[in-house]
């Protein structure tokens, strides 16, 4: 990966597409062709200069433009950007009485609460490195990020369940002290769902203390955040997100303008999205926190609350992940809502269907702003331009600054011509810097600079990429190279599905097949193999169509949201390991 020197706290990069690179289009095998830009929005340039600081100084120019602006709304209360500033400030200044400082990781198990961002950004503030934890998360799954990471101090609040699961860290020496957040500090009435804390744990508003006279200083390229992510084996391994990388996505999504400008400070924007997951993180949080807008804060998402703010509120932005949007489509009385107020509505996390993509438009009276990154891009990678044509699969134009590719599966550093699919690589100011602790996971995952997402796509001539699976998804059938995400898409235009994970699972005779595990909406009759292939026979090929379906009343997902394929690949390894032994045994 290219490796950007910062000379100081805040610098611009610029990224401009030479006369060489572009003329040589048809030299793949020694130069960069970026035919997307002659593709891009009216007023949007893929070179746009981006600006590349830290996270304290993203937080400064917010608080010094927007002043008594609301930047956080959360139960009812507002809080402006210059309460927030010195919260934040009154917190890092108390986290470095207790000893914290450069490049120590210190563990957040914190939802939506405003104690999320003044926590992120305090320790943000004196150089320490913030390590995201789910409170979905199982036990063995956040002792192994603490232990990996370092950290021997968590913070949490005292909202239900979160008390609990922080003491049984602390009594399994999984971390020596707990800082706890009372959730009442941020209620102008009486506490909501609060708890009595534990003695044992350090309440935060006990270290609220003096600013110093000048703070630590912290470069762009320090690490500001292990964003843990997983596969479909092994424990999660952490991303490392400096912040010149979080603070370059910002300026990323901020350069991308397409049709209908959001403008700066005039934007209510609901944050139903976890913000210990980056794609909240940065597209939510820290995107709007320099654009000067006011963030709703939800601890969870609800879809009939989430409707009553959009109309209550009169909410402008909303970001979701694909079962965000299902289950707003699935609440029955979603169409008699009124919202008008939504200028734009964003999603991403995961593949979204495009039969689903198309109802959610049509509720929403708009188009949606789809996209693609990962939690090792920051998140920052595609846009899909609204004038695009609809189609599936489709993931976008690269954003400002940002590089791609197609490359061999076989030989990643070879390029591959448009039209050609192969494994999406990546380059550009958001890309981490490898991951926490794997030097040979890290050298692994990087070819010349690019980075090899995993991802199976390819471009087109116009420079517009798609997307066709997940590299580790990818059913192998007779010899057939099979797309799960391909036959979901297909699945889900059956009027009595309501969510669908496609897995392989051995087949003597192909090597592999499809196996469906699906969730019909209420009221649905019993759906069978043979009705479901019925369906799918103008919509898949032969080698496509599922071998076998499970009915579910619900699918395994993510803490984000996002349905979890790898769980279920996991259940059905155990359930024929278990059915060998079984025959096995005499």
């Amino acid at each position: 990966m290219r490796k950007l020197e910062a000379a100081t706290e805040r610098e611009r990069v610029t990224q401009p597409a030479s006369a060489a690179e572009i003329d040589g289009a048809s030299d793949l095998a020694g130069r960069l062709s970026r035919p997307w830009i002659a593709s891009y929005p009216e007023g949007c340039r893929w070179d746009a200069p981006l600006e590349r600081g830290t996270l304290g100084g993203l937080l400064d120019r917010a608080v010094a433009r927007w002043g008594a602006k609301p930047a956080l709304e959360y139960r009812g209360r507002q809080i402006s950007y210059s309460e927030l500033g010195a919260a934040v400030e009154r917190l890092a200044a108390g986290l470095m009485g207790l000893g914290l400082g450069q490049g120590q990781a210190v563990g957040l198990l914190l939802p939506n609460t405003p104690w999320h961002p003044v926590c992120f950004l305090a320790l943000a503030r004196i150089g320490a490195r913030v390590v995201h934890l789910s409170p979905l998360d199982a036990k063995r799954v956040l002792q192994h990020k603490l232990r990996d990471s370092g950290a021997r101090l968590l913070v949490t609040t005292d909202l239900p369940g979160l008390p609990a699961a922080a003491l049984d860290l602390l009594e399994t020496g999984a971390v020596e002290r707990v800082l706890l957040g009372e959730d009442a500090a941020w209620l102008s009435g009486e506490a909501d769902g609060g708890v009595e804390p534990d003695a044992r744990f350090l309440r935060l508003s006990a270290l609220s203390a003096e600013p110093p006279a000048s703070w630590p200083r912290v470069s762009p390229d320090d690490v500001a955040l292990l964003q843990y992510t997983g596969g479909t084996t092994g424990m999660p391994k952490g991303a490392m997100l400096t912040h010149g990388n979080l603070t370059a996505a910002v300026s990323i999504y901020q350069n991308w303008n397409d049709g209908g400008v959001l403008v700066a400070g005039e934007q209510r924007v609901l944050a139903v999205l976890p913000l210990f997951h980056i794609y909240a993180l940065t597209t939510v949080l820290l995107r709007h926190l320099a654009d000067g807008n006011e963030i709703l804060l939800r601890p969870r998402f609800d879809a009939e609350t989430t409707l009553r703010d959009i109309e209550g509120r009169r909410v402008t932005v909303l970001s979701g992940v694909p079962t965000i949007w299902i289950a707003l489509l699935n609440h029955p009385g979603a169409a008699a809502f009124d919202l008008s107020s939504l200028r734009a509505c964003i999603s991403g996390g995961a593949p979204l269907p495009f039969e689903v993509a198309a109802r959610v438009e049509s509720l929403l009276g708009q188009r949606l702003r789809i996209g693609w990154g990962m939690t090792e891009t920051g998140p920052a990678g595609t846009r899909v331009p609204v004038v695009a044509t609809p189609r599936p699969g489709i993931i976008g134009l690269p954003l400002p600054g940002v590089d791609l590719r197609i490359v061999s599966m076989e030989d990643p550093a070879r390029p591959l011509p448009p039209g050609e699919v192969g494994e999406i690589a990546i380059r550009g100011p958001s890309v981490f810097a490898g991951y926490w602790n794997q030097p040979a996971e890290t050298e692994a995952t990087f070819r010349d600079g690019w980075f090899l997402t995993g991802d199976i796509g390819r471009m087109e001539e116009d420079g517009m990429f798609f997307l066709m699976d997940r590299r580790k998804n990818m059913i192998i059938s007779g010899g057939f190279n099979v797309y799960p995400a391909a036959i979901e898409a297909a699945i889900h235009e059956h009027p009595d599905v309501a969510e669908v994970i496609v897995i392989g699972i051995p087949d003597p005779y192909r090597g592999q097949s499809a196996k469906a595990f699906v969730t019909l909406r209420p009221g649905a009759p019993e759906m069978t193999l043979d009705a479901l292939k019925a369906f799918l026979r103008d919509r898949v090929g032969r080698h496509e169509m599922p071998a076998a379906l499970e009915l579910r009343d619900s699918l395994p997902r993510s803490p984000a949201g996002k349905l979890l394929a790898s769980t279920l690949v996991a259940e059905e390894r155990a359930r024929a390991e278990a059915a060998a032994q079984e025959g096995s045994n005499p």
